[in-house]
Parts: C-alpha cells; sequence; structure tokens
C-alpha cells in the first residue's frame, strides 16, 4: 500500500527548511578543519581478475586524518580523462569487492567506491574501513546516535566529511576528470549524494536515490523502521533528550544540503517506501536548486527503480557527460 501522502499532494510538498543558526559556519569549520590534513590519496593496482577494468585499492584521509578505503575502478586501457562517478553506500554496507561495482565502467566512465566507516556488516558488500572516533554519551545500537547530543560529536559529521574528501580523492586519480565528477547513492547513498552535492562546488551531477537523512522530523513522526527506529527507540528511553537529538539532526538534514546544490541531479522516489518515506524524498526534490529531474515508482519499496533506475541514470549521464 501507499505509505505517505497522495502523489498529488506530494508534487506540491515543500515544508519549510529546518535549518538551524550557523549551519554554514558549522559546516565551513569542519571542511577547513579536514582539509588541514593531508589527504594522502593512494591508489595500489589490485588484481580482482577483471580483464576489462583496471583496479585500485584505494586509501585517503577523511575526517580527523582517519584513513579511508575504497575502490577506483574504470575501463582497461582508456586513455583519460575520465567522467568519474563517486559511489557512496546504502546503511550497513561497505566497498564489498570490485566485481560489484562494474556498472560505469563499463558504460566507459570511472567510479570511485567509498568505503563507510564503521559499518560494512552487510553480508552482500562488506566494509573494511574502521570508525576511530567516538561520540560521547548514551547511544543505541547501530550507527544513528552515535555522537548524537552534540554537532561535533555526531557519526554524520565524519562520514559526510568523508564523501566530500571523496570527491577530492577521486579528482587526484591520473585517469580521472576533475570537472566531470558526479556523486551518487541510494538511501544513505544517497542522503550523502545530497550533502556532497550541497557541500562540493564545481560538480558535474549528482544521482540520488530513495534519499536517508532527509526531512529526518517527519521521518520520524511517521515510518518505525529502521534506521530510523534507532532514534526513536533512543528518543523513548532518553525522554529528555528528545529536543536535542532533534537540534543535532536538523545539521544533517539533506533538505539543507539541497538548497545550496548546483549540479543538475537526478533523484529517485518510490511510494511504497516505509525506510525513507516518499514525502521526505520529493521535499528534497523540491528544495534543491540545481536542474533536476525526478523518478516515481509507485508499486516499489526502498529498492526504489533497481535496474529501470540504473537505465534512467545510464542516460541522464551520457546526456549530461557524454
Amino acid at each position: 500500500m501507499f505509505v505517505d501522502l497522495p502523489l498529488d499532494q506530494l508534487r506540491a510538498y515543500r515544508p519549510p527548511l529546518p535549518e538551524p543558526e550557523g549551519f554554514d559556519g558549522f559546516w565551513e569549520r569542519t571542511l577547513a578543519e579536514a582539509n588541514a590534513a593531508d589527504l594522502d590519496a593512494v591508489f595500489t593496482p589490485y588484481d580482482a581478475g577483471l580483464t576489462r577494468v583496471h583496479t585500485d585499492d584505494a586509501e585517503f584521509s577523511g575526517f580527523g586524518g582517519h584513513r579511508i578505503r575504497g575502490w577506483l575502478l574504470a575501463p582497461r586501457d582508456a586513455a583519460g580523462p575520465l567522467p568519474c562517478v563517486v559511489q557512496y553506500i546504502g546503511y550497513n554496507g561497505g566497498r564489498g569487492l570490485p566485481h560489484n561495482w562494474l556498472l560505469w565502467p563499463s558504460v566507459g566512465y570511472a567510479v570511485f567506491v567509498m568505503d563507510t566507516r564503521g559499518q560494512g556488516w552487510s553480508q552482500q558488500k562488506p566494509g573494511a574501513t574502521p570508525d576511530p572516533a567516538g561520540g560521547t554519551g548514551p547511544e543505541a545500537p547501530g550507527m544513528m546516535t552515535k555522537g548524537i547530543l552534540s554537532p561535533d560529536d555526531y557519526y554524520y559529521r565524519r562520514l559526510y566529511t568523508d564523501a566530500v574528501r571523496a570527491v577530492a580523492a577521486a579528482r587526484a586519480h591520473p585517469l580521472v576528470d576533475p570537472d566531470r565528477i558526479v556523486v551518487s547513492g541510494d538511501s544513505q547513498g544517497g542522503g550523502m549524494a545530497l550533502a556532497a552535492a550541497g557541500l562540493v562546488p564545481g560538480l558535474a551531477g549528482a544521482l540520488v536515490d530513495v534519499p536517508f537523512m532527509t526531512h529526518i522530523r517527519r521521518a520520524l513522526e511517521i515510518t518505525d523502521a529502521d534506521p530510523y527506529g534507532e532514534l526513536a527507540r533512543f528518543c523513548a528511553g532518553q525522554r529528555d533528550l528528545a529536543d536535542q537529538v532533534l537540534s543535532t539532526l536538523d545539521h544533517f538534514d539533506g533538505l539543507n544540503f539541497a538548497v545550496r546544490a548546483q549540479a543538475p541531479a537526478l533523484f529517485s522516489t518510490a511510494l511504497r517506501d516505509e525506510i525513507t518515506p516518499t514525502s521526505c524524498g520529493f521535499a528534497a526534490y523540491h528544495h534543491y536548486a540545481g536542474e533536476k529531474e525526478l523518478k516515481v515508482w509507485p508499486f516499489n519499496g526502498h529498492e526504489g527503480g533497481g535496474t529501470h533506475q540504473q537505465a534512467a541514470q545510464i542516460t541522464f549521464l551520457r546526456r549530461l557527460l557524454g
């Protein structure tokens, strides 16, 4: 069944921004601190058994100088410089193995896959990057409440900073055209792509699928599904901390990044999505400041458009990048 507002209301749904005071200053300070450390992007050739694809095992310095793992794949023997898709990963997932990421090299592009710190417990795509930092105070199992009582300590401050630094790492690769970088992801990865689109200048495009961490206050009101459920369970126990939790989350809400983004973007949302409610995706789309398109999947849940959405992305990027 549809789990949110009727489609005609969604097409006009543009809620107020949850922008906290000092939002821009918070992120300027955060990225300035990160940029003070050497990026030190390292690409080591890796034999994945893929005869048609060049593969590098990648590392770079993210938030706090912590080393973040990744993969860089490109068509073998490509002359370059190539367009590059910086790929962010959904909740629980990690960078997996190189053969998980063959779509964009098959199209003729490079792909830079950023591992997700402290996650990667997915059986399909295990990760390889720890999260050396930890917030103070109580938390619920999962990542959603790590350091939740302060924007400075919150887990997603580290993760979004890693996402910005991943773009810089991709731009440092000799096969990559630094002016043709696209950020991409679904669910948590879609939220990261939205954040990067609002924080990184000069992107060529953004692919934002069923974005998580967007219109967060609304999501907490209409879904019990995890990962948002982690926040609800925390606030159920820490009753007197709910306002503090929401204040922290406002610093990481995708709507606040959407209004600052300029790169052409292709969005997707699904009308039966109980994990990232449809109104949250429509809100991000309507607030997005750059050129934009939206694919709506009426009969799908959090899987969204799946391979059909990928086909739409190929068409979108071929038109955008060649």
